[in-house]
């Protein structure tokens, strides 16, 4: 289901926590799923419900936020030092002064939160709550902060595992968290969150308490647990990326893609793929990777930031990399590297080949072992071949230089200069042919090695 509301709205992302589970010099938000930093994610899903404002509140690493950030329409708030999730909040108020609207309080690291869910929430405000929160039930609750609801959805009681009651502890609704209200509600709620705990820290979930306290409805929604998981470790890392995975499978086979072993084969965050694609096992694509109808990806193939036409039939064991367009009907087997280049409709190279910084014409045949010689170490150059020529064996064509359409390179040839159209261009040294030198060679040899033995 799709709500809308009338209100704009504001998300106040908070990512100052140290991440020190994850054991890297990478801020935490910005380690990827599916090759793309766990807080784009989140962006890209928030845009979705036509977000007005955005402040991500960092504290450790703060720089490598803005970096990753920089082009986004991004406030970047600094909580220093870090005392507590509502604490963090309170940072975005300034950012946010002449906002009026909905303010929603998320996290950085539970990067699935889809838009729907959060429309889902903006819209349990519409019958006089002042503020919403987001619920779920895990298998295990561990030891998950509880909410304790009625059956309308209206929340009675936020309390912390540790602080509740056994009752209270078999309740199966958790608290992820995330809690959204109006910016007039908001500010005052999150000013009235004290400290008066056990480790000095000011928590969101007060926000929730204090509305209650004062009156004020609180009322609770819920999603799935998969979608609020956070992400702290290197192991949710890969949880979450497992899940995602297998999400975006299932999501191929119904838009008509067959996969032969679901789950080998590794999608983009962007991977797009037509219909009746057929992708063999142990396939993965990188960010950037466009696959038209009808195209055939063999085992084993590594694909990024390239654009397959209907009818390509690519691998075993290729690798496109970014730039590599293949149109119509082209070719690339087993162990051939297509870097920057263009395989125009019927091209083929069915294996052993290395075509960089190139245009392959349409109809040419590259022979196993050619390679486009395209770095002199300091820059790239390119090579053009014409339609229907055909490249031998072996061959290295130094660019730059064009061959010709219809032109041929004899197997075996270093072509350094131009190859007329038609041409026939054969770049070898002359053979050598010495009468018996073999047989004489292995005679001395032998002796040799028999009068070793001996001594």
């Amino acid at each position: 289901m799709t709500t809308t509301t009338t209100h704009p709205f504001a998300a106040i992302i908070l990512a100052a926590g140290k991440g020190t589970r994850m054991k890297s010099d990478t801020h935490k938000v910005l380690h990827a799923i599916a090759g793309k930093p766990m807080l784009l994610h989140l962006l890209d899903s928030l845009a979705e419900a036509d977000l007005a404002r955005t402040v991500v509140v960092a504290g450790d690493r703060h720089e490598q936020l803005a970096k990753a950030l920089a082009g986004r329409e991004v406030t970047v708030a600094l909580q220093e030092p870090q005392l507590g999730t509502a604490h963090a909040a309170l940072q975005a108020k300034a950012a946010l002064a002449d906002f009026s609207g909905l303010v929603l309080v998320c996290f950085g690291d539970c990067p699935m939160v889809q838009a729907d869910t959060v429309r889902r929430l903006f819209a349990a405000l519409e019958g006089g709550a002042k503020v919403a929160v987001l619920g779920f039930r895990p298998a295990d609750p561990l030891a998950y902060g509880r909410i304790i609801a009625d059956a309308d959805g209206t929340v009675r009681k936020m309390v912390e595992f540790k602080d509740a009651s056994p009752e209270e502890r078999g309740v199966g609704l958790c608290n992820s968290g995330l809690i959204v209200a109006h910016s007039d509600d908001m500010w005052p709620l999150v000013e009235s969150v004290g400290n008066d705990n056990a480790q000095g820290e000011y928590y969101l979930p007060d926000v929730a308490t204090n509305a209650i306290a004062r009156g004020d409805r609180v009322v609770v929604i819920e999603t799935g647990a998969d979608e609020v998981a956070g992400i702290n470790s290197r192991a949710e890392l890969a949880q979450a990326e497992a899940r995602w995975q297998a999400a975006r499978r299932l999501r191929a086979m119904d838009e008509g893609a067959t996969l032969i072993a679901p789950e080998t084969v590794f999608f983009a965050h962007d991977t797009q793929l037509g219909r009746d694609v057929t992708i063999e096992p142990n396939v993965f694509f990188g960010p950037g990777v466009r696959v038209a109808d009808k195209v055939l990806i063999r085992a084993n193939s590594h694909i990024e930031g390239a654009s397959l036409a209907s009818g390509v039939k690519v691998g075993p064991f290729a690798r496109l990399r970014p730039g590599a367009v293949l149109e119509e009907d082209s070719f690339v087997g087993n162990f051939v590297e297509v870097k920057n280049a263009v395989l125009h409709q019927g091209a083929k190279a069915s294996h052993l080949t290395y075509l960089g910084d190139a245009t392959i014409g349409a109809g040419a045949n590259i022979g196993a072992g050619t390679i486009t010689c395209n770095y002199d170490g300091y820059f790239k150059y390119k090579t053009v071949i014409g339609e229907r020529a055909f490249i031998g064996s072996n061959s290295a064509l130094v660019a730059p230089v064009t061959i010709g359409a219809d032109a041929i390179v004899a197997a075996g040839s270093t072509v350094s200069r131009d190859v007329a159209p038609g041409e026939l261009r054969m770049v070898r040294a002359e053979q050598l042919v010495k009468d018996g030198w073999a047989d004489r060679f292995h005679d001395t040899m032998k002796k040799k090695k028999a009068a070793e033995k001996k001594g």
